[in-house]
């Protein structure tokens, strides 16, 4: 129940008050599937995402050109054969990604708890967390959180804790 609130309430912070449908869709398990593969597997062919994901080729293809036109991937052809169509997530997506998930969380767990921001009971709980999470991060991330770590190092200092 802890995670669940927490997810919630990290969700919340980074789609902001009343978000337009536009501004922070939903993505589908399928693409969230592909976008993944391609995170962990850059310049991958549809042939070789469709093998990994099991997902159809077609709904592949499908996915790709969808995270296509909203900019998260790009694709270019083969130099090898240029029948094939290689995938990749575009330079921006992580840092864009990034930006998002570094939108201050204090006020929104304050509010949670029904505590005054940057209260005592808040600043305990914030370090907590922090701890927790510090002591749960793998020694070695996987490609996806490199790139977003890469991405946060290029972000200009926010100051503040992420949500």
């Amino acid at each position: 129940m802890l995670g669940r609130q927490l997810t919630k309430i990290g969700e919340d912070v980074m789609r902001g008050p009343e978000p337009a449908a536009a501004d922070a869709p939903v993505m589908p398990t399928g693409p969230s599937l592909v976008l993944r593969d391609v995170f962990a597997n850059p310049n991958s062919s549809i042939t070789d995402i469709t093998a990994r994901t099991g997902l159809p080729q077609s709904y592949v293809s499908e996915s790709v050109a969808r995270l296509r036109g909203q900019g998260i991937v790009v694709t270019s052809a083969d130099a090898a054969d240029g029948r094939r169509t290689l995938v990749r997530v575009s330079d921006r997506h992580p840092r864009t990604v990034a930006a998002k998930g570094s939108v201050p969380v204090d006020a929104a767990l304050a509010a949670a708890l029904g505590e005054p921001a940057g209260g005592p009971a808040v600043t305990q709980i914030i370090g907590t967390l922090s701890a927790l999470a510090a002591r749960l991060a793998p020694e070695t991330p996987g490609p996806i959180r490199r790139q977003l770590d890469q991405a946060r190092r290029e972000l200009p200092d926010q100051g503040h804790r992420e949500g």
